[in-house]
C-alpha cells in the first residue's frame, strides 16, 4: 500500500522470517483463488476488510530455497487500490510506514530491491525467479521471466 508518499511495510514478529520487513502474505487454500487469498490473509494477519475490486496484481514471484525445498513459494504481489482503514499492531505484526524516498531494502529480503523498485515505477505484469542460498537467506541468483 501506497498513501502520501509513503509505503507500508510490517515488521514480523514471530516465526518465519521473524524481524524483517515485510507485507502481507501467505499460502492460498485449495478452495481459493489467489484474490481471496490476499483478502483473508489481510483479515488474518492485519485485521482489514479489503474487496477483491481493490486489488491490482503487480506480479508473480517464484522463490527458491536451495535447502529447504518445502520453502518454494509462489507469490503474487497486489496493490491495494481503495483503503478506508488504520492498520494496528498484532500479535504477528507491527505496522509500520516509510517514505518512498527512505525505504529500508536493508531490512528486507534482498529481492524486494529488484522488483518493489519496479512496482513503484509504475510496472505492472512483471514476474521473476529468485533463488536463495544453502543457509535459506542470501539469494545467490535470479532471473527476469517478463
Amino acid at each position: 500500500m501506497i498513501k502520501d508518499n509513503k509505503i507500508f511495510l510490517w515488521e514480523k514478529k514471530r516465526w518465519f522470517a521473524k524481524w524483517v520487513l515485510n507485507w502481507v502474505w501467505g499460502k492460498s487454500e485449495w478452495d481459493e483463488t489467489i484474490e481471496e487469498c490476499m483478502i483473508r490473509e489481510a483479515k488474518e494477519e492485519i485485521w482489514v476488510d479489503i474487496e477483491k475490486k481493490d486489488l491490482e496484481k503487480k506480479a508473480l514471484l517464484h522463490f527458491y530455497f536451495e535447502n529447504k525445498p518445502e520453502w518454494n513459494m509462489d507469490v503474487f504481489i497486489f496493490n491495494i487500490i481503495q483503503y478506508e482503514w488504520e492498520v494496528v499492531e498484532t500479535e504477528e505484526i507491527k505496522p509500520l510506514w516509510f517514505s518512498l524516498d527512505n525505504i529500508p531494502f536493508d531490512r528486507m529480503w534482498a529481492s524486494d530491491t529488484i522488483w518493489l523498485t519496479r512496482i513503484l515505477r509504475a510496472e505492472t505484469d512483471l514476474e521473476y525467479n529468485f533463488y536463495f542460498d544453502k543457509d535459506n537467506w542470501k539469494m545467490i541468483n535470479y532471473d527476469l521471466i517478463k
